[in-house]
């Protein structure tokens, strides 16, 4: 091997050596420019499309979270034999369980899955029972009361221990112009979701 005076090589690099370095090197500031710029934009489309369709999760969302609710209710008044009922609000829903003793309608006992659930804002709900439009509000202090002076439920929907449904349609929205989920039962109990007047759907 050939050295110069200062001892070092000069013989040429081979061509395996340039290939070492090479893959040595790293990543040039061009090709990092590119990563980050891919990156970038990726992000920027995963945000745009949350904005865009994170209202129509929202709402699907809580539809999803209703039909599970009638669902489980409806398995559990049959194995109970016990009567159900659902009582919807403009903003809401809860459940309620009529007591025979009592001949009325009573908060679930130990089930905060049952309790009241109010949509988050701007949220709201129409109801359609046996293909009647129902005015729902929110109740108020002077609404009909019992003798011993407690608001008297009155469910809109039943879910009997027959395993049977009062027949209803619930629409979730955000705006009462633009997209909804529809949430459609029949008398048999089966429940089936539809979504309309969203774009692309």
């Amino acid at each position: 091997m050939r050295t110069s005076a200062t001892g070092i090589s000069t013989r040429a690099s081979t061509p395996f050596a340039h290939a070492r370095f090479a893959a040595c090197r790293g990543f040039s500031l061009l090709e990092l420019l590119v990563v980050v710029t891919i990156i970038a934009i990726f992000t920027g489309v995963a945000v745009l499309s949350l904005g865009v369709l994170g209202n129509d999760r929202e709402i699907e969302h809580e539809a999803l979270r209703l039909k599970s609710l009638i669902d489980l209710v409806r398995e559990e008044a049959v194995m109970q034999s016990r009567d159900f009922g659902v009582l919807f609000g403009d903003d809401g829903y809860r459940f309620y369980a009529y007591d025979y003793n009592q001949a009325k309608w009573i908060d679930p006992t130990n089930d905060n899955l049952l309790a009241a659930h109010e949509l988050k804002k701007p949220l709201n709900m129409d109801l359609k029972v046996e293909d009647r439009d129902l005015v729902l509000v929110v109740p108020k202090d002077d609404d009909k009361k019992s003798a011993d002076g407690a608001k008297e439920p009155e469910p809109q929907v039943l879910i009997l221990s027959s395993g049977e449904m009062t027949p209803f349609e619930a629409s979730i929205y955000r705006d009462a112009a633009g997209g909804r989920f529809v949430l459609t039962a029949g008398f048999d109990g089966h429940i089936e979701i539809k979504q309309n007047g969203f774009k692309g759907g």
